[in-house]
């Protein structure tokens, strides 16, 4: 997977947008965990933080400390010599889920969705491993794909002013979990006790891009076990 050309786009003073790609796909977002694993294990001087996305990384450096054309051709002799082929193993997640019901809300509408059974929904959400591409929207959120072409749902209509921490989602071709209390269109169709964030563990988020997360199917009698 060779590196491209970057885009780099400037974020203010003391950002760089660096886009590996113009797609959503793993070899894209190998790339860009490549770059920020490379940037973790041995930053930059001036470079502050890196926020990794699906297909980019957002720099923030300290203008004091380096200039922009001097990060600029750091990142580039950086991607020179980085193989997205050696990355480390992915972690293998495994996330219990309890499907349907006041847990999963929108399941018998995704169901009717692609003219199916519940049963079959879950079956499907259950058996595929998903990437998580990155972390967003919501601290600990993960953004996971990709959903098996049977279960590719659209967004609701309308967004729920509320959807409970723990929710599973689905979206176009993703699936997720609710971090943290929040807004959400996404079609609710079960809920893990899994707590994606907490802030008083460190690291306080569950799962970190690169994970590769599966779903099994429990009932309320084993979400107790779970919850312990």
């Amino acid at each position: 997977m060779p590196f491209n050309d970057p885009v780099y786009r400037i974020m203010g003073d003391r950002s760089l947008l660096v886009e590996l790609g113009d797609e959503i796909g793993l070899g894209v977002n190998q790339k860009v965990r490549a770059l920020f694993l490379s940037l973790k294990d041995d930053p930059l001087e001036g470079v502050v933080e890196s926020i990794p996305t699906y297909r980019s990384l957002l720099l923030i450096f300290d203008p004091l400390k380096i200039t922009l054309p001097m990060l600029r051709e750091k990142v580039w002799h950086r991607l020179t010599i980085l193989d997205p082929s050696q990355l480390p193993e992915p972690r293998k997640v495994e996330i219990p889920v309890i499907y349907g019901g006041q847990y999963g809300p929108d399941l018998e509408w995704v169901a009717g969705y692609h003219g199916i059974t519940q049963h079959e929904v879950i079956r499907r959400h259950t058996e595929h491993i998903y990437h998580v591409y990155m972390i967003g929207f919501m601290p600990g959120h993960p953004y996971m794909g990709e959903l098996p072409e049977g279960l590719v749902t659209p967004r609701r209509e309308t967004p729920r002013t509320v959807v409970p921490q723990g929710s599973v989602g689905l979206a176009q071709g993703q699936t997720g979990v609710y971090s943290t209390q929040s807004p959400g269109g996404w079609q609710i169709i079960g809920w893990t006790p899994f707590v994606l964030f907490d802030s008083a563990k460190w690291p306080p988020a569950l799962l970190e891009m690169g994970d590769r997360v599966k779903f099994f199917a429990i009932n309320e009698e084993e979400m107790v076990n779970w919850q312990e």
